[in-house]
C-alpha cells in the first residue's frame, strides 16, 4: 500500500460505535471518531494489531518470565489496540486505545489519534 505518516497527531477522541463493544478493554475498530469537533466516519478498516509491551515504571515491576508472557496477552491496564482506517473523504488515520488507566476516577483507559498517513 506504501502508505506513509504525513502528521503526527498525538490527542485523544471521541470515538462511536454503532453497536456497543462486546469487551470494553479489548475493543473492536470503532465506527467513526470526533476529533477537534468534527466527525470523521469509519468506511474500512485496513489493518489492526496490538502491543502489549510495557511502558514507564510498568516496565519495571514485574519479574522477567511474568513480563514474557504478559508481552503476549497483555495484562490489567498494559496494552495498545491499533486500528489503521479509511474514512470518508478518502482520509487514513491510525487511531488507538490505551488500556492504562488515567488515574482513579479513569480506570477504562482512552482512545487517541495518532497520525494520519497519505
Amino acid at each position: 500500500m506504501g502508505l506513509v505518516p504525513v502528521h503526527f497527531i498525538g490527542e485523544q477522541v471521541e470515538v462511536t460505535f454503532d453497536a456497543p463493544p462486546l469487551l470494553e478493554k479489548k475493543p473492536a475498530c470503532p465506527d467513526g471518531f470526533i476529533w477537534r469537533g468534527e466527525t470523521f466516519r469509519t468506511v474500512e478498516m485496513l489493518n489492526e494489531w496490538a502491543d502489549f509491551r510495557r511502558r514507564g515504571r510498568m516496565a519495571r515491576n514485574m519479574r522477567p518470565s511474568h513480563a514474557a508472557a504478559a508481552s503476549t496477552r497483555g495484562s490489567w491496564g498494559v496494552g495498545r489496540f491499533y486500528f489503521r482506517v479509511r474514512v470518508e473523504g478518502e482520509r487514513i488515520f491510525d487511531l488507538y486505545y490505551d488500556r492504562e488507566p488515567g488515574d482513579a476516577d479513569h480506570r477504562k483507559g482512552g482512545w487517541f489519534l495518532f497520525r494520519e498517513l497519505a
